[in-house]
């Protein structure tokens, strides 16, 4: 009987130390995202963000690997400038599997200019967790039709 309860405790502490880890990890990859998307006009931001063995499938149906990515900013002057679209995240569903997490969200384009209508995706993200960094291996965008 009293290994039975000493096991039983042990799990238990087991657990809630798992779900200890586990809300931690759900807070790293929130706030990595909202940086990210924060400053998505940098090459800082997506050199942090995407794992080099990145495969990026876009709204568009092309496929990108980070170095694609990075070449995008070569002879590009980064500016201090608001860029031309802000980027956020709603309905952030993060789910952490040991070292990989699924994050899916609804990503809004808010266009700086006026009479520009906001832009809405669907974005999923696997993320692995290496060397204590999360870093996405692939991603997923669908765009969302605007509503009739």
């Amino acid at each position: 009987m009293k290994i039975m309860i000493r096991l039983t405790s042990l799990a238990a502490l087991t657990i809630l130390g798992c779900g200890q880890v586990f809300a931690s990890d759900v807070d790293d990859l929130t706030e990595g995202l909202h940086s990210f998307l924060a400053g998505t006009y940098t090459e800082a931001a997506h050199a942090a963000f995407w794992a080099d063995d990145l495969v990026y499938t876009s709204s568009a149906g092309l496929r990108f690997a980070k170095a694609d990515i990075m070449a995008s900013f070569e002879g590009v002057e980064e500016s201090a400038d608001t860029p031309d679209t802000v980027y956020s995240a709603t309905e952030i569903d993060v789910r952490v599997y040991g070292d990989t997490a699924i994050v899916a969200f609804k990503l809004v384009g808010t266009p700086n200019s006026e009479g520009k209508a906001a832009e809405y995706y669907y974005n999923t993200g696997t993320f692995l967790k290496r060397n204590e960094v999360w870093r996405v291996v692939a991603w997923q965008a669908t765009k969302i039709p605007a509503s009739e």
